[in-house]
Parts: C-alpha cells; sequence; structure tokens
C-alpha cells in the first residue's frame, strides 16, 4: 500500500516547526498540496512572524512540492476563517486539517492565573475547533474530509504543572469523540495523535540523547495514516521514537447495587466497581447507556 494525496489539501496549523512542520513537509511529498499555517510567535504564545511558515513552504517548492503561508492566528474567528478561504482560494478544495498548533503557560495550579489558562485552551481547543467548523460544510459537501487533532499524554494521564494544558488536551478527544459520530454519513474521519517528540515544549525538559531518540519526524507517519483514505475514525494514536500504540477510555463492568445504594454501599463494593477484568470500550455515549441498561438485568448484589 502506498498512501497518496495527489489532488487532495492539507491544512497543518503550527507548521512552522517541530511537528507540524514534518507533517507538512511529508503531507506534501505524498502528493498534497498544503497550506502551512503558523503565527510564529513564542512558545508561551507571545509575538509573531510569517518568516517561519514561509521557510517550511520554501522547503516544499524547494522539492517541487505545492504550498502556501499563513501567518493567522487559529484562536481567532477571523484568522481561522480567512485560512480556510485561503486554501480554498488557491486551490479549490480542502480535504485534510491537521491541528497541531499549542502554546504551554506550564505552573502548578495553585500559582497559575487565570488568564494563563484561557490562553492555552484558547489556542489549543478553539485554534482547533475555529479551523474545523470554518472547513466542515465544504467537507460535508465534498462527501469527503480527515481530521487529526493533537492530544497528549499530559491530557490522558496527567502531569504535574500543566492543568490547563491537560485540560485542553483532554478536551480535543471529547470533540474527536462527538465529531466522529456527526462526520460519519459524510465520509469525514476525526482522530487524534498523542505524540512524545523533540520539539520546543520538550527540548529544555530531556537531555540531547533522548531528543535525539524522539525526533517529531517519527511521529508523523501516524498523522499521515490518520489522514490517510484507508483512516479509521475515532482513534487517539501514541506515536514516537518509531513506537505506535493505541490509547482508550475503558469502563469496568460494573455492578447493579439497586435503587437503595447508598455511600456506604458504593464504598463496601467499590472493589467490584473498579474491578477491570472485563474491561469495555464504548464507541459512543448511547452504547454507555446501553451498558448502564444492561446492569440493570443483574440481580441487585446485597448491600
Amino acid at each position: 500500500m502506498s498512501i497518496r494525496f495527489d489532488g487532495k489539501v492539507a491544512i497543518v496549523t503550527g507548521a512552522g516547526g517541530g511537528l507540524g512542520r514534518c507533517h507538512a513537509l511529508e503531507l506534501a511529498r505524498r502528493g498534497a498540496k498544503v497550506v502551512v499555517n503558523d503565527l510564529g510567535g513564542a512558545v508561551d504564545g507571545t509575538g509573531g512572524s510569517s518568516a517561519a511558515a514561509e521557510s517550511v513552504v520554501a522547503e516544499i517548492k524547494a522539492f517541487g512540492g505545492q504550498a502556501i503561508a499563513n501567518g493567522a492566528s487559529v484562536a481567532d474567528d477571523a484568522g481561522a476563517k480567512h485560512l480556510v478561504e485561503q486554501a480554498m482560494d488557491a486551490f479549490g478544495r480542502l480535504d485534510i486539517i491537521v491541528a497541531n498548533a499549542g502554546i504551554l503557560r506550564d505552573k502548578s495550579f495553585g500559582k497559575m492565573e487565570l488568564k494563563d489558562f484561557e490562553a492555552v485552551m484558547a489556542v489549543h481547543v478553539m485554534g482547533t475547533v475555529k479551523p474545523v467548523k470554518a472547513a466542515w460544510q465544504i467537507m460535508r459537501d465534498q462527501q469527503h474530509g480527515r481530521v487529526v487533532v493533537t492530544t497528549s499524554s499530559t491530557g490522558l494521564y496527567g502531569n504535574f504543572g500543566q492543568t490547563n494544558y491537560g485540560t485542553a488536551k483532554l478536551g480535543l478527544v471529547g470533540f474527536m469523540n462527538s465529531l466522529k459520530l456527526e462526520g460519519a454519513k459524510d465520509n469525514i474521519k476525526v482522530n487524534a495523535i498523542c505524540p512524545v517528540a523533540a520539539t520546543r515544549m520538550t527540548e529544555n525538559l530531556l537531555p540531547p540523547n533522548v531528543l535525539e531518540m524522539i525526533k517529531p519526524e517519527y511521529v508523523t507517519p501516524a498523522v499521515v495514516f490518520l489522514v490517510s483514505d484507508e483512516a479509521p475514525t475515532g482513534v487517539v494514536i501514541s506515536a514516537g521514537a518509531g513506537v505506535f500504540s493505541s490509547a482508550q477510555i475503558f469502563e469496568s463492568k460494573g455492578i447493579n447495587l439497586g435503587h437503595a445504594a447508598t455511600a456506604d454501599t458504593v464504598a463496601e463494593n467499590w472493589a467490584k466497581i473498579a474491578d477491570f477484568a472485563e474491561p469495555t470500550h464504548f464507541f459512543s455515549g448511547n452504547d454507555h447507556a446501553g451498558h448502564l441498561m444492561a446492569r440493570l438485568g443483574d440481580k441487585p448484589v446485597a448491600g
């Protein structure tokens, strides 16, 4: 199988360096026309310059690919709308959005100012939602679309000093989980990448030998697969250093304590409630409701 994107158009946000740059380059190598978006700001989101995006466009053109630069902030309504309009004006269609843009403002929760929480949420969450919203009807009309959001191990599992980042990153999994259902009838597939990579966000946290092992280009194969015609939908792929795995939210089988349950009977039966010997992954909220109804058929456990 040779994955190609000839005739397809992709937007990659935060593509002026790191992961986004690698994603944009590989999509272009495989035939996609790419809109390279990057605000060009610092890691904390301050400042801005179109130089980074233009540099990646130059790289793509150097090997014969087609690309244009966009320096808009994806967290800005007008900027996100213009990003999609620019793709349509330049290339006439839009098939792929890889939402990679992000910032960090790490600090323990007790010391974090709310403005820093809100800024991270704005870029990661709304900076994903706004471009996808602007492109959604286009993808529906085409009966084809691929969206990849960028989550993180901090969102899936937590990390000290990153309550803002973790909230945003798990929020994007929730966005994916509902959007995959809404897009299914129109052949729009929505997935998430959970990268482990050496970028501006990690370069000061890890030793050089580790950074060499986790170059951002080692994550890109998973992203390219997730935006291909062969892609699944509603999955999270973790990728780093050439290692790939898939993450899911699971639920225990649970038990029926009956309508007479109290906090005391929950406490007494906690080991059974939290027994993951028979875990289940639900594709939708309706599946979860069905699971609960199935437990109602069980004989209540005596308190």
